[in-house]
């Protein structure tokens, strides 16, 4: 195992574009984190997003891992990158020549997109602690260990949504027309949402359809955390709105990923013993 993510982490290292934007990820999911710790004042006007709450425990599990899976498109064009160089440097062939199984090859990306997210979750991790030990209100370890289940969403989104990335790649070989698909797919989503909207209008029964769809089922996973702000609850009851949400990260919405996950490999996989290289 630790062979093949060795070689798959060589690769990367080596591709120029790949490292750069590897980079570009981690620094940006730090800054805005830190963005949001600075205290701007222009005039009248003064802002502090720490002052809001947001990085209050445990809170910040939740704000902070909602924000971070936000930026991984930048490793899904790392990922799709990863697997059309395979075809266009034709090392995929040469690897196959060289005794690596198929298996193997399907095996070692897959390790490498958990590692990507693993990597993720870590390091969100580390940085909401660091953050929350710093502008939190609450200090106690029963409430700064409150809420984790949000990090280990955090990790099954990424997995699920990276091996979707990977089976793309695999797919159609070429990452730019890969994130063009990705593009399309989230439209197709959307598409039926509304269609279903149109010819239901119970919210309830869509949400029932429409989670079992790959990107929607993953979104699903962390729902938006800002309506859980002090400040936007008072703002909604002085305008007269409801903003009552279900914020708990459920269980079959995991399976329901992780599901996907199995799918997206096995897919991959069978699309890799049937293409002539």
């Amino acid at each position: 195992m630790l062979r093949l993510l060795n070689i798959e982490f060589i690769k990367l290292w080596n591709n120029k574009a790949s490292k750069l934007l590897i980079l570009a990820y981690f620094i940006i999911l730090g800054f805005i984190s830190l963005f949001a710790s600075i205290k701007f004042n222009f005039g009248f006007f003064k802002f502090h997003a720490a002052e809001m709450g947001i990085f209050n425990f445990p809170y910040i599990w939740h704000f902070n891992t909602y924000m971070a899976a936000e930026l991984k498109f930048f490793l899904a064009i790392v990922i799709v990158s990863m697997v059309a160089n395979e075809y266009s440097n034709k090392t995929i062939k040469q690897n196959l020549i060289d005794g690596l199984s198929k298996k193997e090859f399907i095996i070692s990306k897959f390790v490498t997109v958990a590692v990507f997210a693993l990597l993720s979750t870590l390091y969100i991790f580390i940085l909401s602690l660091i953050l929350g030990l710093i502008f939190s209100s609450y200090t106690e370890a029963s409430i700064v260990f409150t809420d984790l289940e949000y990090l280990v969403a955090f990790f099954v989104k990424l997995l699920g949504f990276f091996s979707f990335c990977l089976f793309i790649g695999m797919l159609i070989k070429r990452s730019a027309f890969a994130l063009g698909f990705l593009f399309i797919w989230y439209i197709f989503e959307t598409i039926v949402k509304l269609i279903l909207f149109l010819v239901e209008t119970t919210k309830e029964y869509v949400d029932a359809i429409t989670q079992f769809l790959p990107l929607n089922a993953m979104s699903n996973l962390i729902d938006q955390p800002l309506s859980r702000l002090g400040a936007v609850k008072e703002f909604a009851s002085v305008a007269g709105q409801d903003l009552s949400y279900d914020y708990n990260v459920h269980w079959y919405e995991i399976v329901i990923v992780l599901t996907w996950t199995v799918l997206f490999v096995l897919f991959s996989y069978k699309i890799l013993l049937k293409r002539d290289l």
